[in-house]
C-alpha cells in the first residue's frame, strides 16, 4: 500500500513538474514569436550611437535584433531543464506541440486581419498623438500579419534547433555524466543556435524574400552572439532550476529521472 503511495505520489510530481516546465516553454515561444515582428536598436538601448561597422562589403552593421530575441534564452533554458529530466521524448514532446500552437497562431492571426473594421474603431483611433492621420487597421495588420516566408522559416528554424539542442546535450551528457550541466548546457546552445539564427532568416528573408547573403549573414551573426551570449550569463538560472526541483522531486527521485532521461542519445 505504502508503496502504491509512493509511486502515486512520484507520477504526480513528475506530471507537475512537465506541466510547469511546459507552460514556460510554450509560452515564451510562443509569445517570441509573436513580438519578433519588432526590430530595435540594442545600440540606443544602451544609449549610445549605433556602430556602422562594414562587414560582407558594403553592408552597414549595426547591432540591431528581433524583440522575440529578449525572451529566447528563457528557452534554452527551459530545453535544458526539460532535456535534463525528461530526455528526447520529453524535449520532442513539448517542441511539436509548441509548433502545433504556432502555426495554430498564425492562422488565426490570417483570418483575423482580414476582418473588415468597423468605423468608429477607425474614426476615435485617429489622428495619432501628433496628430498626423492614422489607421489603426493597417497598423493592426502590418504587426500581426507576417509572411508565409517567415513562418516556415521560424516553425522550420525551431524544430530543427531543438532536435539538434537534445541531440548535443545528451551526447555531451554521456560524456561528462551528471555533473558539468553548464558545458552540455552551453554547448547544445552554441551548436543548435547557430543553426537556427541562420536557417530562420534564410528561408525567411532569402528564399521568400530579397535580402543578400551578406545580409542575412550580418543580422543572424549579431542574434546568434546575443542568444549565446545572454544564455551563458543565465547559467546560474540553470543551476537555480536544478536545485529547486531537486528540492521538489527529492535526491533519488531526481537522480532516477535524470539517469533515464540520459539513456536515449539518438538524432529522432
Amino acid at each position: 500500500m505504502e508503496q502504491s503511495l509512493n509511486q502515486m505520489s512520484f507520477q504526480s510530481k513528475k506530471t507537475n513538474l512537465f506541466i510547469i516546465l511546459s507552460g514556460l516553454f510554450l509560452t515564451n515561444a510562443i509569445l517570441a514569436e509573436i513580438i519578433g515582428v519588432k526590430i530595435f536598436s540594442g545600440e540606443m538601448t544602451l544609449g549610445i550611437e549605433p556602430v556602422g561597422w562594414k562587414i560582407f562589403g558594403d553592408y552597414i552593421l549595426d547591432f540591431n535584433l528581433t524583440a522575440g530575441a529578449v525572451i529566447w534564452p528563457v528557452v534554452f533554458i527551459t530545453t535544458d531543464i526539460i532535456n535534463e529530466y525528461y530526455g528526447k521524448k520529453g524535449v520532442r514532446k513539448i517542441s511539436f506541440m509548441t509548433a502545433f500552437f504556432i502555426a495554430y497562431i498564425f492562422i488565426v492571426i490570417s483570418v483575423v486581419t482580414v476582418l473588415p473594421p468597423a468605423a468608429f474603431w477607425l474614426e476615435v483611433n485617429t489622428p495619432d498623438a501628433d496628430g498626423n492621420p492614422f489607421n489603426i487597421d493597417t497598423a493592426f495588420n502590418m504587426i500581426f500579419r507576417q509572411g508565409l516566408g517567415i513562418i516556415i522559416g521560424s516553425l522550420t528554424a525551431f524544430l530543427l534547433g531543438q532536435l539538434i539542442d537534445v541531440y548535443v546535450f545528451q551526447k555531451l551528457r554521456k560524456i561528462t555524466g551528471p555533473k558539468m550541466i553548464w558545458l552540455r548546457a552551453t554547448g547544445s546552445t552554441l551548436v543548435s543556435q547557430l543553426v537556427d539564427s541562420f536557417v530562420v532568416l534564410g528561408i525567411a528573408f532569402y528564399v521568400f524574400g530579397n535580402w543578400s547573403w551578406a545580409q542575412v549573414a550580418s543580422v543572424a551573426i549579431i542574434n546568434y552572439v546575443y542568444k549565446f551570449s545572454v544564455a551563458i550569463l543565465l547559467t546560474p538560472l540553470l543551476y537555480v532550476g536544478h536545485y529547486l526541483i531537486d528540492g521538489y522531486l527529492g535526491k533519488d527521485v531526481a537522480e532516477k529521472m535524470t539517469k533515464e532521461a540520459s539513456e536515449d542519445t539518438s538524432f529522432l
